[in-house]
């Protein structure tokens, strides 16, 4: 393996490629075209050896990354496997990767006795969209949390108090650290959590609720529940959305020994056991010469 000089800006942004979901359905197709590409591109001595397995190049690959390369994925994938990951395996909490709410779509969010949202800034993002996204956040989740590296954490003291911090230092024992804890809030805007339930969760929430239904038809049902809605006590909502998303999303295969590097494409994915199983199966596939020269597209 090369040391950081051994690596372009471009060729880590390249190799940063492989970890997207439109790439991880390739391989559950057993399309392995995009590995070929990096491969054919810079590391064609791995061809040489015939016991190498596509597992193992990307593993190699996800290496460098976490060194040289601090983009999204491996921070993600870090918090997942430093600090969420007893949580999700304990079945007592659920994280959602991507989750939207309002005009912003959150990294991480995780649901257990409250509800809490993770913005991620990398060494390449700009604050840019952060009050917007800061701003939508505060509509739908008690505990707002922005994760930074340490090099950058003077950029973010002017961020109110309300935002927890969390610097991340990739060389150290101790990943991630809390320098500045969330303050709690628990009101929610009704409004909003309307946008994000589905129809068969708003419709269960007031049956629950109220005990019944209205008279509603297909085209004025959301309207007649969210009057309800709107009538539910803050904080009892709050409680609602925490426990209706925590029945919404199925538990992920997350492993905390082995082959945690694709953690992070299990939760985007919402892989089950037996399709995350079938996917490292697929990837224990033995690199084989390609008969001709991909592209470099």
């Amino acid at each position: 393996m090369g040391n950081a000089s051994s690596f372009t800006i471009n060729q880590l942004r390249d190799y940063s490629t492989l970890f997207s979901r439109n790439q991880v359905k390739s391989w559950l197709k057993q399309d392995f075209t995009s590995i070929y590409k990096k491969m054919n591109r810079y590391d064609e001595d791995w061809f040489e050896n015939n016991n190498s397995s596509f597992l193992e190049y990307l593993r190699y690959i996800y290496k460098i990354l976490e060194n040289n390369y601090q983009n999204e994925y491996v921070f993600k994938n870090s918090f997942l496997n430093e600090i969420l990951i007893n949580d999700i395996i304990s079945g007592d909490s659920k994280v959602f990767s991507e989750f939207r709410i309002g005009n912003a779509v959150a990294d991480l969010v995780l649901f257990n006795g409250t509800s809490k949202v993770f913005e991620i800034k990398t060494e390449m993002d700009s604050a840019k969209r952060l009050d917007i996204q800061l701003k939508n956040y505060r509509t739908a989740f008690n505990e707002i949390y922005l994760i930074i590296p340490e090099s950058k954490s003077k950029e973010y003291t002017y961020l109110e108090q309300e935002i927890g911090i969390i610097t991340y230092q990739p060389n150290d024992l101790e990943k991630f650290k809390i320098t500045r804890k969330a303050t709690s809030n628990e009101t929610v805007d009704p409004n909003v959590i309307m946008e994000v339930f589905h129809t068969n969760e708003y419709k269960g929430l007031v049956l629950e609720y109220f005990g019944s239904l209205p008279r509603m038809t297909s085209f004025n049902q959301f309207e007649k529940c969210k009057e309800l809605i709107l009538q539910i006590p803050n904080h009892i909502l709050n409680s609602y959305f925490i426990s209706i998303m925590k029945r919404r999303q199925k538990q992920v295969a997350i492993a905390k020994k082995h082959y945690k590097e694709f953690n992070q494409i299990s939760l985007a994915l919402k892989l089950t056991t037996t399709e995350r199983k079938e996917l490292i199966g697929l990837l224990k596939s033995p690199i084989k010469q390609t008969p001709y020269v991909l592209s470099t597209a």
